[in-house]
């Protein structure tokens, strides 16, 4: 993973709101749409900062994102850069992507990376100094409410990034939310919300339909409990 909004910026100038094989679900929106969505930005209006300090979007932004803490759950808002890494495919690879990379940092059951154009995932900041993501029970396959436009598309913990930089989904991630995939051009530049559900993991990891199951089981707990 590598942080490509400062691509987005140079494609759009202003923000962009608009191998061996394995079998993998597809994303089934149908089944996510906007179920839930007012419901849970409705109890993620206020941040109860849990990070030591704040993150960037990208390396020359201003560290202005926070993560925050719930009851079961954290949290930011942010924009979503293209993650593409992982297996090759005909939307992924180092000629559509220039920072492409043929890994992720988890990887399916049978030991391949994910594949970002198929699986939504999305991509958590290293352990650092600002924050570890396991210290507040987020594990790979962790399951990911990723809310923008009031449309909700469960996804896992797939990938890891900078220690500074924070806000990042993989193309199949975009592409079910509405956003243009492309690695190049695509994402959003603000307006997302990624709410991540602790001690919570999807198995396997390569499957959609799971944690789209367990997304919406998550979701209920976690608007009964806040």
């Amino acid at each position: 993973m590598r942080t490509r909004r400062l691509a987005l910026a140079a494609a759009s100038g202003a923000a962009l709101l608009a191998a061996a094989t394995f079998p993998v679900t597809a994303p089934a929106s149908a089944a996510e749409g906007t179920a839930g969505a007012a419901e849970l930005l409705a109890k993620v209006e206020t941040c109860s900062q849990i990070s030591h300090g704040k993150y960037r979007q990208d390396p020359s932004a201003a560290a202005d994102v926070p993560v925050c803490g719930m009851d079961g759950a954290v949290f930011w808002k942010s924009g979503l850069g293209i993650d593409c890494d992982g297996q090759i495919t005909p939307a992924c690879n180092k000629d559509t992507d220039p920072w492409f990379q043929s890994d992720t940092r988890f990887h399916q059951s049978n030991g391949l990376p994910l594949s970002a154009e198929k699986l939504p995932y999305v991509v958590v900041p290293s352990a650092g100094s600002i924050w570890n993501y396991a210290s507040s029970g987020i594990k790979g396959g962790g399951v990911v409410a990723v809310i923008y436009r009031n449309k909700v598309e469960y996804a896992v913990v797939g990938d890891t990034g900078p220690t500074n930089t924070i806000g990042e989904a993989s193309y199949a991630t975009a592409k079910a939310l509405g956003m243009d995939p492309n690695p190049k051009t695509g994402g959003a530049d603000s307006g997302v919300t990624y709410i991540l559900f602790k001690n919570s993991q999807s198995k396997p990891i390569e499957s959609h339909s799971a944690a789209r199951t367990l997304g919406h089981d998550l979701t209920q707990q976690f608007l009964a409990n806040n």
